[in-house]
């Protein structure tokens, strides 16, 4: 008989900046370091430090914590961060990854009222990712909703797999909050999947970022397909701490994603007895 054999991907665990929220980027370092992350992704939004490379440097290397990915200010509260011009985020967010060695930059489909943008993206998105060994890994998203009403907010479409990008990122949260299938959509993102955000939901009208175990999305079946894959990119921990009552609950919080998620990457196959 074969004996189980462990397999764990080359895949790191990193933390989103956003996780801390309402505490700050430093904030971020400091916690991923105390509880064992790989690094971090840092999200570029309003907190001065996440737009500051040097400052986010000095960090990285006070706690010893490698920068894994930026996540461009794509948001409605960053449309004046780095820029009002899109395209020169995006150039932005480039030369942050690069210089602070980190290797996707995350960014979301356009607005659909950025036109001239969402016009253009897919094959901006191309021409900037052959300029750099960054990866420029497209998000999806999500319909927004309200009671029985839906708007589609996103362009070309927030079901990133319908366009053609060299590599995508998958957010459990968003695809619970599109009710749609998670395990199907990483089928077609195929071998273009570069990059995770694992957070899970409830299927509700709000993106939730749950810790993952805590709603209705196949946290666990992804991880164990990853491992199985030969997953290379990232695994990012992206949820929602705000209701925390302290900051001993929003440790034990992403401790707990933490250990979730090096629990299911540690995947059991059978091989032969050599």
């Amino acid at each position: 008989m074969a004996e189980p054999v462990v397999r764990i991907p080359d895949a790191k665990v990193a933390l989103s900046t956003a996780s801390v929220y309402p505490e700050s980027t430093a904030t971020a370092f400091e916690i991923a370091a105390r509880l064992g992350y790989d690094g971090v992704e840092v999200m570029v939004w309003t907190d001065p430090v996440s737009q500051d490379i040097e400052a986010l440097r000095r960090l990285s290397d006070y706690h010893r914590i490698p920068i894994l990915a930026v996540h461009a200010p794509c948001l409605l509260i960053t449309q004046r961060v780095w820029s009002t011009d899109p395209w020169i985020k995006l150039q932005r967010a480039r030369a942050a990854a690069e210089k602070l060695g980190a290797s996707t930059v995350v960014v979301h489909p356009p607005f659909r009222w950025q036109r001239q943008y969402s016009r253009d993206f897919v094959t901006g998105i191309w021409q900037m990712a052959n300029e750099t060994d960054v990866r420029f890994a497209v998000e999806n998203m999500y319909p927004w909703r309200y009671r029985d009403r839906e708007m589609l907010a996103y362009a070309p479409d927030w079901d990133v797999t319908k366009d053609d990008y060299r590599h995508f990122t998958i957010d459990l949260s968003h695809t619970a909050t599109a009710r749609t299938d998670a395990l199907q959509m990483v089928d077609r993102m195929s071998d273009r999947l570069g990059h995770v955000h694992l957070a899970d939901g409830s299927g509700s009208l709000k993106d939730e970022h749950l810790v993952p175990g805590r709603g209705t999305q196949p946290c666990a079946e992804l991880l164990e397909r990853l491992a199985l894959s030969g997953y290379d990119g990232h695994v990012v921990i992206e949820v929602n701490t705000r209701r925390a009552m302290s900051g001993a609950e929003r440790e034990a919080d992403l401790a707990e994603a933490l250990a979730f998620t090096r629990l299911h990457l540690a995947s059991a196959v059978r091989v032969p007895r050599t």
